[in-house]
């Protein structure tokens, strides 16, 4: 049963107690078919496997990068630094094709775009899609990671930290 088929189901509400859950920011980037870099904020991310080495993200049905990491070869999840708050913002509005303008280049071994400076990062080869409601989950095996001892960017009940959100100042 679909939560649109049951009585008195509320969206808004079930999204809000979602955002009780504290979850990390990263920004999934790839290579374009012509090689220009391109990338979006994702905070649904997640471990899957340990052998074989397997992470997972979603991406909204509506996104216009679908067909892009649907067909990508590889992606890098980078996860943000706490310092990273302005790339979150970005990589989450304006045009896919811009996001990257300015940032130095970097590459992940395989030569796969991504982000300097993360928490994290995961350069995965695309494995497995599963269309799933609204979302596309993205399965990636990993082929090479690295870290660093920089704090993780938190993102909790509509904001980048864990100040309650009736005392934020936005």
């Amino acid at each position: 049963m679909s939560s649109a088929s049951v009585p008195g189901f509320d969206a808004r509400y079930f999204r809000n107690a979602l955002g009780r859950f504290a979850t990390g920011v990263t920004v999934v980037s790839a290579a374009a078919p012509d090689g220009t870099p391109v990338g979006l904020t994702v905070s649904s991310f997640n471990s899957v496997s340990l052998n074989p080495p397997l992470v997972l993200w979603s991406l909204s049905l509506a996104s216009s990068s679908l067909a892009l990491f649907r067909q990508c070869e590889r992606y890098v999840v980078n996860v943000l630094s706490a310092e990273q708050i302005a790339l979150a913002r970005r990589f989450a509005t304006g045009k896919s094709h811009e996001r990257f303008a300015g940032l130095p280049a970097c590459h992940a071994p395989r030569g796969t775009p991504m982000l300097a400076d993360c928490a994290a990062w995961f350069e995965c080869g695309n494995r497995s899609q599963y269309a799933e409601g609204d979302h596309l989950i993205m399965v990636g095996e990993v082929l090479h990671c690295g870290h660093s001892d920089a704090a993780p960017l938190v993102f909790h009940a509509g904001g980048f930290d864990l100040t309650p959100a009736s005392q934020r100042q936005e």
